[in-house]
């Protein structure tokens, strides 16, 4: 069984790696997200970013004082986001239909996509990668990975709603729009297969801060939704300036 579990990591892993040794067409998030020549601007200020990794001996750190903290608190919340579709697509619970599966391996590739444009971007100013913590799922029962993916997209979209305000170049501004647009479409899928026409609901986690009189998503805060994605994080996560 161990074997088993182990060789299922390596093949995902492998599967990771094809993805983007390979041309990721229609899944790619320059392309899907229309980034273009502003993509390129946030790679290239990344590249001269010369900053160090800023590490400490107990984990990450995550420094609000200038943009490049905002961009490294969506690079955390994406890697979470990613090594869960990983997960998912690799090996999707029997009950989901093919539809669902196919899907799902679409948000992997989106997810990763995220991920992979906040990683170049930042360049040398990039945090480490995070290990996860995914032991409260049940990736064998479709409620649980179904719940598991509501509260990642919920928390997701209010997180880029939240660092909004703390943005201070219009470029990276427009990224984020563009992300928090694709994660969006995440959330609405992800709400009708739980529940269909629920599509159009809002956060039900009184934590997002809702208003459903203005039909508006949630915002959250770094520090609370750090607190609420800390369950599913090994690493410690250290922030300052906030």
């Amino acid at each position: 069984m161990k074997n088993l579990q182990k060789n299922e990591q390596v093949d995902a892993l492998q599967e990771e790696r094809n993805i983007f040794n390979a041309r990721l067409q229609r899944r790619s998030f320059l392309q899907y997200a229309g980034v273009g020549a502003a993509g390129i601007a946030l790679i290239a200020a990344g590249c001269k970013k010369n900053r160090r990794d800023e590490m400490m001996p107990s984990g990450v750190t995550l420094d609000f004082k200038d943009d490049f903290g905002v961009l490294n608190y969506a690079y955390a919340l994406e890697q979470l986001e990613a090594a869960f579709y990983i997960q998912v697509a690799s090996n999707p619970p029997a009950t989901f239909s093919p539809t669902e599966k196919a899907y799902f391996q679409d948000i992997q590739f989106h997810e990763i996509a995220h991920r992979e444009f906040f990683k170049k971007a930042l360049g040398p100013a990039a945090i480490a990668g995070l290990e996860v913590d995914f032991s409260s799922i049940n990736f064998l029962d479709r409620s649980s990975v179904l719940g598991a993916a509501k509260a990642f997209e919920d928390l997701g979209v209010a997180a880029y709603n939240g660092a909004g305000v703390r943005i201070k170049s219009d470029t990276y501004l427009t990224l984020a729009g563009q992300i928090v647009s694709v994660e969006a479409r995440h959330a609405a899928y992800i709400r009708d297969l739980i529940s269909n026409g629920s599509f159009a609901d809002l956060p039900s986690l009184t934590a997002l801060n809702s208003n459903d009189a203005g039909g508006l998503d949630g915002a959250l805060t770094p520090d609370k939704v750090l607190g609420i994605a800390g369950k599913y994080i090994k690493t410690k996560i250290n922030v300052i300036n906030l």
